[in-house]
């Protein structure tokens, strides 16, 4: 995981490893809790409210002319 957290990439990693997949080192990615956290305290929310996206009648005019 201080691999990880110093920016080596995990493929790398999973070939120091001698792990045969990437799928193999991903699980102890995944087990790294505090990594995770430090990622979501660097999310900020969306700023607008959840819905569906609707186009306006000026760009649904230009998709049909295409």
């Amino acid at each position: 995981m201080e691999l990880l957290q110093a920016g080596v990439d995990r493929a790398l990693i999973a070939i120091w490893l001698g792990h045969e997949s990437l799928d193999t080192t991903q699980i102890y990615l995944d087990a790294n809790l505090q990594l995770k956290e430090a990622i979501l305290a660097k999310m900020n929310p969306p700023k607008n409210k959840p819905g569906r996206y609707r186009p306006d009648d000026q760009l649904m005019s230009y998709l049909k002319s295409l």
